[in-house]
Parts: C-alpha cells; sequence; structure tokens
C-alpha cells in the first residue's frame, strides 16, 4: 500500500493504474476506522480493479471546536487495518495542502435546501464543510466511484445532489449500515463512550425499529415521532429530533409517499450519534 501526502504524488500512483485501464473506487474518511469502514472497502473492491483511501480530519464541518479536538485519531492502527483490507493507496493529506490560505477564505460548495434541515439545521455550516472537501478529494483522486455508507443518510443524499448538479464523473455506490451484534450503528465517535453507553446506545436502532413497526402499522406519523422521541428520552438520551421523512428529499411525506426514512440525532454521555431506518409504507 503506497501512501501519498502530496497531490502530484498522489496523482502520479493513480495516472499508472488509468494508463492500464484499471477502475478505481476511493472511499474518504476522517480515519479511526472500524468495521463499518471496511465494509466500504470490501464493497469497493467488488466495484473496482484498484481502492483508495484517504483519512483526513476536516475542519471545516465541524461547528464546534472541542468535537474537533477530541475527534479519535489513530493513524498507526488505521494503516495496520488498511494493509489487511488490501487497499492499494492511502492519501493523507494535511489541512495546509487542502486549505492553504486557511478554511474561512477558500471557494465553498454548498446543496442548497438539503443542507439547511436536520442536520444542517442542527450543525450550521456542517454540510458546507463536507460538500467543499468531499468535491475537493474528489478533484484530487479523481476516481470512478466513490463508496459512502448509509448511516449518514442526509451527507450520501447531499454527495449525490452535488455529483449530479456539477457533473461530476464519479459513480456513488452505497453500502448498508454496519451495526454491532446490539443493532448500533458503528462510528468513529462510539469510542468516546463509556462502555455503560455503549450498550444502552442499542436502544436507539430499538426505537427505529419499533417505530418502523407503527409506520407498517399504519400509525400516523405524527404519533410515531412523538413515541420515538419519549422512549429515547426516557432511556436517558438527549434527543435533537426524531423525524419521519420521505426518502428521495427528506420533506414530510404526503399520505401518497411509500418511500420514507426514520431519522434521528440524540446525545448521550456528551456525544452525538445518528442513526436512521429506511422503509415502505403499506
Amino acid at each position: 500500500m503506497w501512501q501519498a501526502e502530496s497531490i502530484e504524488n498522489l496523482r502520479q500512483s493513480l495516472g499508472e493504474w488509468r494508463r492500464a485501464g484499471e477502475r478505481i473506487a476511493f472511499v474518504p474518511t476522517m480515519g479511526n476506522l472500524h468495521d463499518g469502514h471496511l465494509s466500504l472497502i470490501e464493497r469497493a473492491h467488488q466495484v473496482a480493479d484498484r481502492v483508495v483511501v484517504s483519512i483526513f480530519v476536516n475542519p471545516m464541518q465541524f461547528n464546534d471546536a472541542d468535537d474537533l479536538a477530541r475527534y479519535p485519531r489513530t493513524l498507526d492502527a488505521d494503516c495496520e487495518k488498511l494493509r489487511a483490507a488490501s487497499v492499494d493507496g492511502l492519501f493523507l493529506p494535511s489541512s495546509a495542502l487542502l486549505y492553504p490560505n486557511g478554511d474561512t477564505q477558500i471557494t465553498r460548495v454548498s446543496v442548497p435546501g438539503l443542507s439547511d434541515v436536520l442536520e444542517g439545521e442542527h450543525r450550521p455550516g456542517h454540510f458546507t464543510g463536507v460538500t467543499t472537501v468531499v468535491c475537493k478529494l474528489f478533484n484530487c483522486v479523481q476516481p470512478d466511484v466513490a463508496v459512502f455508507g448509509q448511516k449518514d443518510f442526509q451527507q450520501l443524499m447531499l454527495i449525490r445532489h452535488m455529483v449530479a448538479d456539477l457533473n461530476m464523473p464519479v459513480a456513488i455506490e452505497a453500502v448498508p449500515t454496519y451495526r454491532a451484534a446490539s443493532g448500533l450503528a458503528l462510528s468513529s465517535r462510539n469510542g468516546l463512550l463509556a462502555d455503560v453507553n455503549q450498550e444502552k446506545s442499542a436502544k436507539i436502532y430499538q426505537v427505529l425499529k419499533k417505530c418502523a413497526e407503527m409506520i407498517q402499522s399504519d400509525c400516523r406519523l405524527s404519533e410515531v415521532e412523538g413515541f420515538g422521541t419519549k422512549q429515547l428520552n426516557a432511556a436517558g438520551f438527549e434527543v435533537e429530533y426524531l423525524v419521519v421523512r420521505r426518502s428521495r428529499d427528506l420533506a414530510p411525506p404526503s399520505l401518497d409517499d411509500k418511500q420514507v426514512v426514520i431519522l434521528t440525532a440524540a446525545r448521550i454521555d456528551g456525544v452525538r450519534l445518528i442513526d436512521n431506518v429506511e422503509l415502505e409504507r403499506p
């Protein structure tokens, strides 16, 4: 596995594969890799000849300096996992490389509408940071396909819209949320939880599944949202939102909308967790 810290070295290595006619898959990450990331890499191997991973903790998408400071950084362990997963190349850009003049004066990429609801409402500026850095990373790597997880449902939608709107020649591949045996969606933030709250956090998925059952039993969506919020609050979570939205654009569903998604963000032990469940209404 080669490592590149400059765009010049990155493109030199990638160029050899392109000249050989090989298809390149890209998995952008912020490191602190877990089995969820490895499932993305596994899918990348299935859809391409070569797999490139990036590790970059993007300051532009953090609206809380303390959150940025305590984000787990485990590069040595990450590299071991990437080698074991047969990753071909690792891109390790620095903030100085991607934001040579800082991240406040840089040209920004934003997706209107979708960036301002749910996660965007609770984390102002977050999605502009995400779409800007993903755009920059796509321009650096120029992959044929990029792989993302469905745990970050809204983020996945935004990236799909960005790619379509800007005519980027990148196919976006989505991989189902990877869960622990308890049902807890794997996240780099889970390591910040105390052991007792690791177990308690599985309640999020249990509640989402119950909400899905209620929807399939034709309960009113407002009743479902109220039930889910009450259940998580009672379990010790601080719920930011638990809503049912239309899958294709995150708008409130009408009676005729069949494809919906239940999304939630909640804090426990000072750690913010997100999850979602997609389903089809009867």
